[in-house]
């Protein structure tokens, strides 16, 4: 009889220290790599694993970053209760065969006596998701910016459902003079169209069910004003819709892709609409182009 051998699933190299990170980077750099890095807060589901994939893409070195940043939550969020999932991230990485996984302590990050925010304006300040969460794009800033410091890598790879944080971020990187190319990538969505996301699993069924509608109330919102409609008539339209729906809605707003400036006509440039609603206890955001 002749014996079979099993190939054994690739094992994930994790690091947890800065010191580790830095030699391995060196030794990427030593041999001439390139390195692409995906940010993430762990919970990973298909839209994190479609930027790895992208990031591989890209760049010699792939390096995911998994770090549920406290310095993003106000009190009353949900920072206790976020998923941290880090043994099934792992084994849904192995899959893909990242480099390494940087999964730095708080500690690590923010040592005893850290003193250091980083506060953006431009698209941080457009009265979007700053508008509820005023503390979040300073978290956001300062995390990123020190990932990209210790990482050093030559793409950063975003999803583009959280859209307002891409333009955040890309702003970061270049007005810090950082050597680093932000990457988005469209959003990736269940069949019936719902923005993948980690708060996803906090829905109920029933919750669930209605999830969709707010794709869908985006979708013909962006295809009346691609028609001609009046910006303001489309937008109208679409809020009415997510509230028969059952949501809590935050916004709905047309904004310059780039810039996030309000928008009263496409012929002021490319619209992005982007919302954010509660239901139940969940609160979700996507967005679409126009």
């Amino acid at each position: 009889m002749v014996a079979t051998r099993t190939r054994s699933a690739h094992r994930v190299r994790v690091i947890r220290t800065l010191a580790t990170l830095r030699r391995t980077i060196a030794r990427f750099r030593a041999r001439g790599e390139t390195i692409a890095l995906v940010p993430t807060m762990g919970a990973l589901h298909e839209g994190h694993l479609a930027l790895v994939r992208a990031a591989q893409r890209h760049a010699d070195r792939t390096i995911v970053s998994i770090f549920v940043n406290p310095a993003q939550f106000a009190p009353q969020e949900d920072l206790k209760s976020y998923p941290r999932t880090l043994t099934a991230d792992i084994a849904a990485l192995a899959k893909l065969k990242p480099d390494l996984v940087w999964a730095p302590s708080v500690a690590a990050m923010y040592p005893s006596g850290f003193a250091s925010h980083i506060v953006p304006e431009g698209a941080a300040k457009a009265g979007l998701e700053d508008a509820f969460r005023p503390h979040f794009f300073a978290g956001v800033a300062t995390v990123v910016a020190k990932l990209l410091i210790q990482c050093t890598p030559d793409f950063a790879v975003f999803g583009e459902k959280d859209y307002q944080q891409l333009k955040v971020v890309t702003r970061l990187a270049r007005d810090l003079d950082l050597a680093t190319h932000i990457v988005g990538v469209p959003t990736m969505r269940e069949r019936d169209g719902l923005a993948l996301s980690s708060r996803n699993r906090y829905l109920s069924p029933a919750e669930r069910l209605r999830a969709p509608a707010l794709h869908r109330a985006l979708a013909a919102c962006a295809a009346k004003i691609a028609a001609g409609n009046p910006i303001a008539d489309a937008l109208r339209l679409g809020r009415a819709q997510i509230k028969r729906a059952g949501f809590v809605l935050d916004y709905l707003e047309a904004r310059h892709a780039e810039t996030l400036a309000p928008i009263a006509s496409p012929r002021d440039g490319p619209v992005r609409l982007l919302l954010a609603a509660q239901i139940g206890g969940t609160r979700l955001i996507d967005n679409v182009g126009v």
